[in-house]
């Protein structure tokens, strides 16, 4: 009777973890093997293709809280108070910045996440 996956896998759940070790030590002696994990090496340029150098930050919804939002709102952009409720009462999704580094439009989403806001990077 041959062994199967499921045997395999019972008879490996009530092993320790030092009976573990000394199995895979065994299996790596025995089919001159080493047991490590797989580590896929980025393709050249792949993180310039994956983290954009320069990103924007919409507002996607002002929430309950709006007049905080404006506050950050008029901080975040330098627009007076008249201005600010304009661009958040405005159609949304609105660009608040555009064409920032990744680390800042971080720091501006906490802001507006913290006044309330959705917000969005792209």
């Amino acid at each position: 009777m041959a062994v199967t996956k499921d045997d395999i896998i019972k008879a490996l759940e009530t092993m320790t973890l030092t009976d573990l070790n000394d199995l895979v030590k065994g299996i790596e002696e025995h089919f001159g093997v080493v047991a490590a994990a797989a580590v896929a090496a980025p393709a050249a340029g792949a993180d310039a293709a994956t983290v954009p150098s320069e990103v924007t930050v919409f507002l996607a919804e002002a929430g309950a809280q709006k007049v905080q939002v404006i506050k950050v709102v008029k901080e975040l952009t330098g627009l007076g108070l008249m201005d600010a409720k304009k661009l958040v009462d405005g159609t949304l999704p609105v660009a608040i910045k555009e064409n920032i580094k990744p680390e800042e439009a971080e720091q501006i989403k906490e802001k507006l996440v913290a006044a309330g806001a959705s917000v969005d990077i792209k």
